[in-house]
C-alpha cells in the first residue's frame, strides 16, 4: 500500500511542502485542520499526507469524501494501530514535497505557525535541517505538562539538544535529511538531537498551543513515559556512537556532468 502511494505520487508535479498529520480516531477534528492548513499554505505548492493510524470512528470515511473534492489531499491508512512515530513515518515515505512539516490530527497545533516555519527553515541556509516549534501557553493537563517539563530537562541534560519542547507536533524538516534518520518508534520525539547527530543544526519557533476541539488524546502520559526512558538512553548511545560527521567535497562526478 505504502508502495503504491510512493508510485502515485511520483506522478504529479512535486509540491514545495509536504504537511505530514498522523491521526487516529480524528474524525470531527481532521475538516477544520485541513481548512485552515490549506489557507495557510493557500499561496504554495502543498501536499497534505494524512495517515489514518487504525482508526475506529469513521476516520476513513471522512478523509475519503475531502480528498474527493481537493486534490492536494492524499489520505494512507494502517489496519491496525501503530503508534505515532510509525504514522510520520509513513507520511514520509510517500512525501514528495522539498520540506517536511509534521502536525499532530488534534486541532492543538495551529496551522498558522506552518509558513513561518517553512521560512525560518529557508532563511537559516542549508546547514540547518530542522525548524521546531515550541510551545508556549499549553493548554494539556497539569499531570501532562508536569511530565513533559521533567522529560525535556532530563532529555536536555543527556542529550544537549537546546530545544526546550521536544514534544511538539509542529516541525519543519528538509526532507532529505529526514530521511536519514535511524527510525524507532517514538523517534519523532528526539529529532532535534537526531538531526544534530547528522551535523545539522536546529532553529526554534515560539508557536501558541490551542484547546482541543473534539474527543480526547489517543497518545497518553505512561504509554510515553514507560517506553521513553530506554529510548533517552538509546538516542544518548547513537549520538556517543558517531564521533564525526565527514564534510564532502566532489572531486569528480561524470554521471552528473552528463556524460555517459
Amino acid at each position: 500500500m505504502i508502495d503504491r502511494a510512493i508510485a502515485d505520487a511520483e506522478q504529479a508535479p512535486a509540491p514545495d511542502i509536504t504537511v505530514i498529520i498522523p491521526a487516529r480516531d480524528e474524525r470531527d477534528n481532521l475538516p477544520t485542520l485541513l481548512d485552515e492548513i490549506a489557507a495557510a499554505l493557500g499561496e504554495r505548492r502543498f501536499e497534505v499526507v494524512v495517515v489514518d493510524d487504525g482508526s475506529r470512528d469513521g476516520t476513513d470515511e471522512t478523509l475519503r469524501a475531502y480528498a474527493a473534492e481537493h486534490p492536494w489531499l492524499r489520505a494512507l491508512r494502517h489496519a491496525r494501530s501503530c503508534g505515532q512515530s510509525c504514522s510520520v513515518r509513513t507520511g514520509l515515505l510517500s512525501a514528495r514535497g522539498r520540506i517536511v512539516v509534521t502536525i499532530d490530527g488534534d486541532g492543538q497545533n495551529d496551522p498558522a505557525y506552518i509558513p513561518g516555519l517553512a521560512d525560518a527553515l529557508d532563511r537559516a541556509g542549508p546547514r540547518v535541517a530542522l525548524a521546531a516549534g515550541q510551545r508556549i501557553g499549553r493548554k494539556a493537563s497539569g499531570a501532562k505538562r508536569l511530565a513533559s517539563k521533567f522529560a525535556n530537562r532530563l532529555r536536555g541534560v543527556l542529550l544537549k539538544d537546546d530545544t526546550r519542547d521536544s514534544g511538539c507536533g509542529l516541525k519543519a524538516l528538509r526532507r532529505e535529511v529526514f530521511l536519514r534518520l535511524p527510525y524507532f518508534d517514538s523517534w519523532h520525539r528526539f529529532l532535534p538531537a537526531l538531526v544534530l547527530r547528522e551535523g545539522y543544526a536546529v532553529v526554534h519557533v515560539d508557536v501558541v498551543d490551542r484547546e482541543r476541539r473534539h474527543g480526547s488524546s489517543k497518545y497518553g502520559i505512561f504509554d510515553r513515559a514507560l517506553v521513553g526512558a530506554l529510548d533517552l538512553f538509546g538516542v544518548w548511545w547513537l549520538r556517543r556512537r558517531r564521533k564525526h560527521v565527514p564534510e564532502v567535497a566532489t572531486i569528480a562526478d561524470r554521471a552528473q556532468a552528463g556524460e555517459a
